[in-house]
């Protein structure tokens, strides 16, 4: 057993509950992924545990497992492909394109937002999780940064952390640092919307954003993808991962619900069971089905919108039963 130094281990145990949270926000957005992510969370505190020997107080708990967390995401980073979005591979298909099959590229996925709340008894330490910094959006737009760089941006603009200890966490030298840090902002904004800094950093949705959600829910129990259509922008994007299509414009999307929504077509999807849900602090919504002669609806997909000027302009619908898993949703509900 590593001796008993600053941290024995009654208090290691105590550091990584109070720190998991964090760290697990801290690699999703390294990786762009809850699963993985929580893997690499498991793997710092294995790593924290075996160097326990080697902590001395210098630094803080958190700053030493954050630096640890950071080298683990790194080197689970090499020679990785970055996850992406079905927009970031191709133009918008046709709506009128036959549902291709799943891919297995590797996909940006959602966090739920239970996981953004820090613990009631978490110290100063444990910010909140602002909205600007975990949008989907933002999450897209850091998977283009390589993986140093990555962790330069994250560790500098995202928690503050001076020059010296983001140095000193990626075993480089301050002026690289300082290098690393204005390629990936100059980057990072050729990937970012242009109205970014327009976004609120409210961690709930607005006023104008919950009306829109209930009209949606409503539209989507209905089947009514008259009514959906016409909350969505003209320019809107709506993409389905893992299927690696999607669509512009609200009439490509309009054409789209109105085969899958029809009990007529080959496509048809079901009947719609809906609920609100909290997803990266934008306004998401799950969705179950159920099939002509089925008696429970049955898991479908995850909805995380981003809405400007009280129109959806962006819908992403995340499709699989371990995204549910990962949000706590049931996988059969009879509503």
């Amino acid at each position: 057993m590593p001796p008993s130094l600053p941290l024995d281990e009654t208090s290691f145990a105590a550091a990584v509950e109070q720190h998991h949270r964090e760290l697990r926000v801290h690699c999703y957005r390294m990786v762009g992924s809850y699963t993985d992510a929580e893997d690499l969370v498991q793997e710092t505190f294995l790593r924290a545990w075996k160097g326990l020997s080697g902590f001395q107080g210098r630094s803080s708990v958190r700053a030493w497992l954050y630096r640890i967390a950071t080298n683990a995401c790194l080197d689970w980073l090499d020679g990785k492909p970055r996850r992406v979005l079905p927009h970031h591979l191709a133009g918008p298909s046709e709506p009128t394109a036959a549902l291709p099959p799943p891919s297995d590229v590797p996909w940006l996925e959602p966090f739920p937002d239970a996981e953004l709340v820090a613990p009631a008894d978490a110290g100063p330490d444990a910010l909140v999780v602002e909205r600007e910094t975990i949008e989907l959006a933002y999450l897209a737009a850091l998977q283009f940064l390589p993986p140093r760089q990555r962790a330069a941006l994250i560790l500098r603009d995202v928690h503050g952390w001076p020059a010296s200890e983001t140095a000193a966490a990626l075993d480089l030298s301050v002026p690289a640092v300082n290098s690393a840090l204005q390629r990936a902002r100059t980057t990072l904004r050729e990937h970012l919307p242009e109205r970014r800094s327009d976004w609120r950093a409210a961690v709930v949705p607005t006023a104008v954003e919950q009306q829109l959600l209930n009209r949606y829910l409503d539209a989507v129990r209905r089947a009514d993808f008259h009514a959906v259509a016409d909350l969505l922008a003209e320019d809107v994007r709506a993409t389905m991962p893992p299927w690696p299509l999607w669509f512009r414009g609200r009439e490509a999307v309009r054409h789209a619900l109105a085969t899958s929504w029809n009990p007529d077509s080959p496509d048809y999807v079901g009947e719609f069971a809906a609920r609100q849900i909290g997803a990266n602090r934008q306004p998401a919504v799950a969705t179950w089905t159920r099939q002509p002669g089925d008696t429970v609806f049955r898991a479908f997909g995850l909805g995380v919108m981003q809405v400007e000027d009280g129109a959806i302009a962006e819908m992403t619908a995340f499709h699989g039963p371990a995204l549910f898993e990962v949000f706590g949703l049931p996988l059969e509900i009879d509503r």
